[in-house]
């Protein structure tokens, strides 16, 4: 299902007739759909309509799953992110992910954000790793209540700032698309605002994707909404269109609460 106002130009990822199926079970089906550039994308949709399942084919993280197997063409910047040549360790350095319970790595603060760009040889040496994780802590908002304790474990700080900081790991190896599921569903009201506000900040340099269970959520956050339903994409479009005048009527339910 796509977007018929979107100028091409603008389209980070091209999802045509996505398929995923866990062993028997085909738990996404024919799905099409344009992420944009400079945009929050929000899926929303009931429990175990697909919507996480889905995300995870951007970055390919399906692949780590025995039983799933994915098909259909799914490009980013017009290149097949499922080709035989692409390596989805480095697929995954551009298209980055911050999941629903943060899992900062064991390490200090500064190895957390350090360790995508010394594994993928981003950096020649210790003054750029000190500049980009630097630049990587201000980009989540975080740089200031971390400064002086960079050495400390990064699992002692607070849940909202276990995230920003999965944040920052995830934007210090310079991906073009930032995937997030449920990335607030952890957090209390005040870590939630915060995040929210950098998600909105963040979409001036990427592609954002956010799977929320909150349609309050998508609403406050996303420029463009997708529906899911079944592991089906009933219906794709600008998010004020979807939450005020959707053309379908399983979205129109959901909304208003009829289900979910």
């Amino acid at each position: 299902m796509t977007d018929k106002s979107v100028d091409t130009n603008d389209i980070k990822i091209s999802a045509r007739n996505v398929d995923v199926y866990y062993g028997d079970t085909h738990a996404i089906k024919s799905v099409d759909v344009d992420i944009l550039n400079h945009t929050v994308t929000a899926f929303i949709g009931p429990s175990g309509c697909g919507k996480s399942t889905f995300l995870r084919c951007l970055n390919r993280m399906n692949d780590t799953i025995d039983i799933a197997r994915t098909t259909g063409d799914i490009h980013l910047d017009g290149s097949d992110i499922y080709a035989k040549d692409v390596d989805p360790v480095q697929l995954r350095a551009r298209v980055g992910m911050v999941f629903q319970k943060p899992n900062p790595f064991p390490k200090s603060i500064y190895d957390n954000v350090a360790y995508g760009p010394r594994i993928h040889g981003l950096v020649a040496n210790k003054a750029e790793l000190d500049e980009v994780v630097e630049k990587s802590l201000k980009r989540a908002a975080m740089w200031n209540e971390v400064k002086d304790r960079l050495d400390q474990p990064g699992t002692g700080l607070s849940g909202g700032q276990q995230q920003r900081l999965c944040i920052a790991r995830a934007i210090a190896t310079a991906p073009e698309v930032l995937l997030m599921d449920e990335p607030c569903s952890a957090l209390d009201p005040i870590a939630t605002a915060q995040t929210e506000e950098l998600i909105d900040e963040l979409r001036q340099d990427y592609a954002v994707v956010i799977v929320t269970h909150s349609m309050q959520q998508a609403a406050r956050v996303s420029q463009k909404t997708a529906f899911f339903h079944l592991g089906t994409l009933v219906e794709y479009g600008a998010t004020s269109t979807i939450f005020t005048n959707p053309e379908d009527e399983r979205t129109q339910d959901y909304i208003t609460g009829r289900f979910g």
